[in-house]
């Protein structure tokens, strides 16, 4: 059956963001057969859902309360969900509001080579998925693409749709760490230099906090994860958890990198330590030597400068050559023990 949707002025102004675009990213109608149904606006996705065997894919970055509430009106969205959506800084949860699901995702994203980290709150009902992004975070119109290049898949509707927004998430966590594994081998072998590098131990404290809160990211949507693969039989179709369970097995892979990691970076900052305490002991050795050869001479010319009547170089023309000779022979000597044991 041909569903066709009749479009119809929008009323309310666009919605628009200062220096960031569009809030409404993109607002897309799916029918039974996962085929896209032409565009429709916000005030018609009460019209959509009315249809039989239709779905609703909304995606929206950082949208203000007259859009969420807009939003809100038209999904009958929960009043916690809308609140927590609109304030973010939540923590990687998922939650269950009758016959809907509200989840908080944790996003990371480079910005000028910098690791910056956002948060994407995803509502999902039985016949819609909303997509509310915050802070740093990629756009989901890949996950999009490539869901709508497959309709015989889209068409096991928003538990699919949903799967393919959290796969997006976790495969962008796989070039994080795997930069990180390649800053971290060069920061070894500058551990392993002759001269010491504030810089370096810098950027190994630096790093290690950013695997910390990359960590904090994944690790819970583990458990987010599980249930989507074990529970919410209304919401998340049997056919759809196989897939949520690659993704758990790639969220996997990211926590453990992040694990390893973490315990490479503890060794490598230790190594570092290490390296300056034993450069540190080394210069001290090496003062010590020379102040132990420069200690001869110091002797026999402090005992040579008193006055006493009764001298070497008073009664014997060799004595200030022999005194000499003394000096450089013994210092010589003791240099020569020092070297072979490594001290100079």
């Amino acid at each position: 059956m041909d569903i066709t949707i009749t479009q119809r002025p929008d009323p309310s102004p666009p919605a628009t963001e200062p220096a960031g675009g569009r809030m409404v990213v993109n607002c897309a109608a799916y029918d039974r057969s996962g085929q896209r149904l032409p565009q429709i606006s916000l005030d018609q996705i009460s019209d959509v859902l009315a249809l039989p065997d239709t779905f609703v894919w909304v995606g929206v970055h950082e949208p203000d309360e007259a859009l969420l509430a807009k939003l809100q009106e038209e999904f009958d969205l929960h009043d916690l969900a809308v609140e927590d959506a609109h304030h973010a800084h939540q923590r990687p949860k998922i939650e269950a509001y009758g016959d809907s699901l509200f989840i908080v995702l944790h996003t990371a994203q480079e910005v000028k080579c910098n690791l910056e980290f956002g948060e994407t709150h995803i509502f999902m009902g039985r016949r819609y998925l909303l997509t509310v992004r915050h802070g740093a975070s990629l756009s989901y119109q890949p996950a999009r693409l490539r869901s709508e290049r497959e309709p015989e898949m889209l068409a096991l509707g928003p538990s699919y749709a949903l799967y393919a927004v959290v796969d997006y998430i976790v495969d962008n966590f796989l070039p994080i760490t795997q930069a990180f594994r390649e800053e971290l081998e060069e920061l070894e072998e500058a551990i392993f230099h002759q001269e010491f590098d504030r810089r370096t131990i810098q950027r190994l404290y630096e790093l290690k906090k950013e695997l910390v809160t990359l960590r904090l990211a994944i690790a819970p949507m583990q458990d987010i994860l599980n249930q989507l693969m074990r529970l919410h039989p209304g919401l998340v179709r049997d056919e759809v958890r196989v897939f949520f369970r690659d993704v758990f097995d790639h969220a996997t892979r990211v926590k453990e990198a992040c694990d390893t990691m973490s315990e490479m970076l503890s060794a490598a900052m230790s190594v570092n330590l290490a390296m300056v305490s034993m450069g540190q002991n080394e210069v001290v050795k090496k003062l010590a030597g020379w102040a132990g050869i420069i200690a001869f001479p110091t002797l026999i010319a402090s005992i040579y400068g008193m006055n006493f009547e009764k001298m070497p170089e008073l009664s014997w023309a060799f004595g200030y050559p022999l005194a000499l000779g003394a000096m450089f022979g013994l210092s010589a000597l003791l240099y020569w023990r020092l070297r072979k044991s490594g001290w100079l």
